[in-house]
This record gives structure tokens, sequence and C-alpha cells, in this order.
């Protein structure tokens, strides 16, 4: 999938769960599972323009990053996903997956400073 288009996807994702949250939950789930949804729709957020910045950076120097575009796709459905369904479930064994969905992030992270600090 191209990667901007996989961004703003994520990113409309993002806010819908955002306003969910807000407006569609605060009355069921506890504060603390709020906060843990509020995470979740932060990270997954902030890595959806990640992507879009992606999705540009390959597109201006054309050049394909797909290690940081799969490290942060698979860090969005890891990470925020399983904070999702742990606030949304109570689950508590869910967030085993959470940090599995941090080390997807960091590594596509450590992707791009490679690969910025090779081509600048």
């Amino acid at each position: 999938m191209n990667t901007i288009r996989h961004g703003a996807i994520h990113g409309f994702l993002a806010v819908v769960a955002g306003a969910f949250g807000a407006h569609g939950l605060q009355n069921i789930l506890s504060e603390a599972a709020l906060h843990t949804w509020q995470t979740a729709v932060t990270y997954h957020l902030a890595h959806a323009l990640a992507l879009v910045m992606v999705g540009l950076l390959e597109e201006q120097r054309r050049v394909r990053l797909n290690v940081v575009h799969y490290a942060f796709g698979i860090g969005i459905l890891l990470f925020s996903g399983s904070l999702y369904a742990l606030a949304l479930s109570g689950i508590k064994v869910l967030g085993i997956i959470t940090p599995f969905g941090g080390v997807a992030f960091l590594a596509g992270w450590l992707a791009l400073a490679k690969t910025g600090a090779r081509r600048i």
C-alpha cells in the first residue's frame, strides 16, 4: 500500500478512535481505561503522521522505506491495537502485546534515522 495512503487511513482511524473515546466511552469506561484509550490514540495518530512524512520522503528521494513503513504499521497494530482492546475488555493479559508494538515503533524510528544518515 502507498505509504501516504496508509498514513492517511491511520490518521482517519485515530481521529475516529479519539472521538469515540471522548464521546462514546466517557460514561462507560473507568478513568484508567480512558487513559489507556487516550495513550493508544496518541501513539496511533503520531505514527499515522509519521507514515505520511515517510511517504513524502519516499516521493522526494524516489526511494522505498519499506522497513520503516512496515515497522510503523506493525507498531500501530500491536501497540495501539492492544491498548484499544485492553481498554475495552479489561483483559490485562493483552498488555503483554503492547511492548512488541513499542519495539516495532523503535525499530521504525531507528531504520528512518539510519536511512536519513545515509542519504544526507
